[in-house]
């Protein structure tokens, strides 16, 4: 069988001449394959890529699968948070390398942190200097399952240190 054998299977099964000519020029059948519908996606994702969810997605799902193969956790928690961040919470992410925050909401700038499962505690430390208005602290479970709470930069606690420490269990339910 080549690999244009679908354009006969397409002639028997009664697409007009032009739907062929258009799988011809793709190299297959277009009637065959979905597309993504943004309604089928979690609605937990409300921003506008569905392609960023979906790769999301595909990324904890490989963690998923690494960590029951190999008993060990892909070291990809920090990129791993701020894509949950931008997709769950609209923030838009600054370009790579960027100092001092991590995006925005708003005219909000945003720090992202993010405590994985590997960490004993329950705390996240972010540098003092840093130009953010909020900290956005996430937390990804054994299971994968992440959930995310802001603190205002006026609420951290003070002191000389070049690091603010904040513990997961003293942060509010985000509501931005």
């Amino acid at each position: 069988m080549s690999d244009w054998d679908f354009l006969h299977d397409m002639h028997n099964d009664g697409y007009s001449a032009e739907q062929i000519a258009d799988a011809t020029a793709c190299g297959y059948n277009p009637w065959e394959w979905q597309l993504l519908d943004e309604k089928e996606l979690p609605e937990e994702y409300p921003q506008e890529s569905p392609e960023l969810a979906e790769i999301f997605e595909n990324l904890v799902k490989s963690a998923k699968t690494y960590h029951a193969l190999t008993g060990r956790y892909l070291q990809i928690w920090g990129e791993l948070g701020e894509l949950y961040a931008e997709i769950k919470f609209s923030i838009k992410r600054h370009k790579p390398h960027t100092r001092g925050s991590d995006g925005k909401i708003g005219n909000d700038y945003i720090e992202i942190k993010t405590i994985s499962p590997e960490k004993s505690g329950e705390l996240a430390q972010v540098k003092r200097a840093g130009n953010f208005n909020k900290l956005f602290v996430i937390k990804i479970t054994k299971d994968f399952d992440f959930e995310g709470r802001f603190i205002e930069r006026k609420k951290l606690s003070k002191g000389d240190g070049k690091l603010a420490r904040v513990s997961w269990s003293t942060l509010t339910t985000s509501d931005k």
